[in-house]
């Protein structure tokens, strides 16, 4: 029984992470109801305030849930929000085990699903292929405990550690594989990040680009304290979903000309400190209050250093491509360096891999000493 619940768990925890990127701060949750052998529903979290995985599976299993077992990757809810409980509808639907692979951190929660299922006569089994799914929902969870979107910083850079030549070019330190494989990273992401030196410097769209069509694409964020923002940037162009075109962190400092030229094109312009630089910490906590559940910065090494030096990283997509440039390039992490070898920032539960000769490092980084902003 066992291999078998690993095996219903694999596809449920496949489901959650189609959905990566598309939930907000909730967390990504997949689905699978079985009953007899068969799989008779399947389902997943896809939107913020709509219903959740259990709901989606329970609808398609129909009749066939009565009896039948349910595998969830996150603790049934047991608490009224935007939506019912879940734990309630799986009761009301007769299930008769519930397999969970981790609980759910969410004080509201917090292994009250699980208690409320078995209080009631449901087989509950915990702790299936939990490693992965916590790994699945790390955005969630890290969300969750910090009060501010899960960061994630991807970076490209040469062997010799730069983004860019001298001369600041850039284009392309990645080959076409890793640069496709950033697209995805994008699309996993709720929002993308970057400062207002890379929108100068690159004029980039930040948009998630593939051979299949994105299922959504992700808000545009900007670090610009004084707002030099170009109002026709590409980043600002108008959204196919009616969403702002982007969302622009700044000082009470910046220019009030500036501010209407940018709302004027549609964007959102949050003040987050009095100044000269924006206040990272309380950016990513309004960003969070307004749904944001996960981010990935790309840019550049001022902001990516930054972010990294106060805490505030939980995940690295760092890119080394078989290339040097030599002295005088930016590098990929701008920040006060570290005066001993001990205190530097290292990455752990690193996996590599490689695309085309480029080597991606992926870690978590650990912090020498506590950061009283995380």
């Amino acid at each position: 029984m066992q291999i078998q619940d690993e095996d219903y768990m694999r596809l449920a925890l496949t489901l959650g992470e189609a959905a990566l990127g598309q939930t907000g701060t909730n967390p990504a949750v997949g689905c699978v109801v079985v009953n007899g052998g068969r799989i008779v529903g399947m389902g997943a979290h896809l939107k913020q305030g709509e219903a959740h995985a259990e709901v989606h599976a329970l609808d398609m299993a129909g009749a066939a849930a009565e009896g039948a077992t349910a595998y969830v990757t996150l603790e049934p809810c047991s608490h009224h929000g935007r939506t019912p409980p879940c734990a309630d509808r799986l009761l009301r639907e007769k299930v008769k085990r519930v397999v969970v692979a981790t609980l759910d951190p969410n004080p509201l929660v917090a292994g009250g699903g699980v208690a409320k299922l078995r209080e009631r006569g449901v087989d509950v089994t915990d702790g299936v292929l939990e490693a992965e799914a916590r790994r699945l929902h790390a955005p969630f969870f890290r969300s969750i405990a910090t009060g501010r979107p899960y960061v994630a910083v991807k970076t490209a850079m040469t062997l010799d550690g730069r983004i860019a030549t001298p001369t600041g070019d850039s284009k392309w330190i990645t080959n076409g594989a890793s640069r496709a494989f950033v697209h995805e990273l994008r699309e996993r992401h709720q929002a993308i990040l970057v400062g207002v030196g890379t929108v100068l410097a690159d004029d980039p769209a930040l948009t998630a680009r593939g051979d299949a069509a994105p299922k959504r694409q992700p808000t545009r964020i900007i670090v610009d304290s004084r707002l030099r923002t170009p109002p026709a940037a590409a980043a600002l162009r108008p959204r196919d979903d009616g969403e702002p075109c982007a969302i622009v962190l700044a000082t009470a400092a910046a220019p009030e000309a500036a501010k209407a030229a940018l709302e004027a094109r549609g964007a959102v312009v949050l003040t987050c400190g009095e100044g000269p630089r924006v206040d990272l910490a309380f950016a990513l906590r309004t960003l969070r209050d307004r749904g944001i559940g996960s981010v990935l910065v790309e840019g550049g090494g001022t902001v990516s250093g930054a972010l990294l030096e106060a805490g505030l990283v939980d995940k690295v997509y760092a890119f080394v491509a078989p290339k040097i440039v030599g002295a005088g390039g930016p590098s990929g992490f701008e920040f006060r360096a570290s005066a001993r070898m001990a205190d530097a920032i290292a990455l752990r539960d690193v996996e590599t891999r490689t695309f085309d000769g480029d080597v991606l490092f992926i870690g978590d980084p650990v912090y020498p000493t506590p950061k009283e902003t995380r």
